[in-house]
C-alpha cells in the first residue's frame, strides 16, 4: 500500500508544472524532497512493515538484513561468478568469452528476503527500500574497495522510466554515492533502444539483446575510474554492454557493483 502511494505522489509532483512550462523539467531535488516528508506522513498512518518478517517499523529490519547471504570469494577474478573450488581464476565462461568490463562483483545472492526486498523496490514502487538496500552496498563497497571515483547507474529506456516512476538503478546509484562520498552521473550513459526482457533468455541470448543499447552521451568519465551500479546481475550482459558504451570516452577503468547476483 505504502508503496503505490508512493509512486502516485512521485507521478503527481512530475506532472504538475505550472501553464506554459510544461516542457521545462520539473526540479528532481524538490520532488525528492517532497516525497520525503509524503513518507514520513504515510509512515504515521501506515506504520512500515519488514518485506522479511512483517516487524513493524522497519521497510527491511536489521535482522532480516543481517541473515541476507553474501557472496564470498572464491570468485572468477572477471564476472564475479562464485567457483566451486580455490586455485582458479577465472571461470569455464571467462575462458571462452572474456567481457569487456575490468570487473564484475555483487554483495549478496538473489534470493530469499533479499529477492523479496528487490522486487517491492524495482516493481513494487517501495522506494524506500533504497536506504536499507543502498547501506548493504555500501557495506559491500567497503569491504570490496572497487576501483572508481565516480559511480554511474545502469539506465533504463526512457519509456520504462515514464512507467515506473524512477529507475531503481539510479535510486541505489544516489544512496551508495552519499555513504561513499562517491558523485552519481546519472545522464553520462544512456539506453538508446528498448529491449526485451532478459529474464526468459539463455546468456547467448542475454548479449545480443542489449548489444549496442547503451550510448554514453557525456565526456565527463574520460580518464575517471568508472563504478557501474545496477540491483541485480545474472550473466553480466548488460553490464558488459554497458561497458562497450562507457570505453568510446576513455575512462581509466570500468568495474561493477550489483545489489545481487543469481546462484
Amino acid at each position: 500500500m505504502t508503496g503505490v502511494l508512493q509512486k502516485a505522489v512521485r507521478d503527481h509532483m512530475r506532472s504538475c508544472q505550472p501553464i506554459g512550462h510544461q516542457s521545462k523539467a520539473r526540479d528532481p531535488i524538490m520532488v525528492d524532497y517532497v516525497e520525503d516528508a509524503w513518507k514520513k506522513l504515510l509512515d504515521l498512518f501506515f506504520p512500515p512493515r519488514c518485506v522479511g518478517c512483517e516487524l513493524e517499523g522497519h521497510h527491511l529490519c536489521p535482522t532480516c538484513l543481517a541473515a541476507v547471504a553474501r557472496v564470498k570469494p572464491p570468485w572468477c577474478a572477471l564476472c564475479g561468478r562464485p567457483l566451486s573450488r580455490p586455485g582458479f581464476h577465472l571461470c569455464p565462461q571467462c575462458l571462452h568469452s572474456p567481457l569487456l568490463i575490468d570487473g564484475i562483483r555483487s554483495v549478496a545472492f538473489f534470493d530469499g528476503v533479499l529477492r523479496e526486498a528487490v522486487h517491492h523496490f524495482k516493481y513494487g514502487g517501495l522506494t524506500v527500500l533504497g536506504e536499507p538496500l543502498g547501506e548493504l552496498a555500501a557495506e559491500g563497497w567497503r569491504s570490496l574497495r572497487l576501483p572508481g571515483d565516480v559511480i554511474v547507474p545502469v539506465p533504463l529506456h526512457a519509456r520504462r522510466v515514464r512507467e515506473r516512476g524512477y529507475n531503481q538503478s539510479a535510486l541505489l546509484a544516489r544512496e551508495l554515492g552519499r555513504r561513499v562520498n562517491l558523485p552519481v552521473l546519472e545522464n553520462s550513459l544512456i539506453r538508446t533502444r528498448e529491449t526485451a526482457p532478459q529474464v526468459d533468455l539463455n546468456a547467448q541470448q542475454r548479449h545480443a539483446n542489449v548489444a549496442d543499447a547503451f550510448e554514453c552521451v557525456t565526456g565527463e568519465i574520460c580518464g575517471h575510474g568508472v563504478l557501474l551500479v545496477d540491483d541485480v546481475c545474472t550473466t553480466g550482459a548488460t553490464l558488459n554492454a554497458c561497458a562497450e558504451a562507457l570505453r568510446k570516452q576513455e575512462p581509466r577503468s570500468i568495474w561493477a557493483l550489483t545489489l545481487a547476483r543469481a546462484r
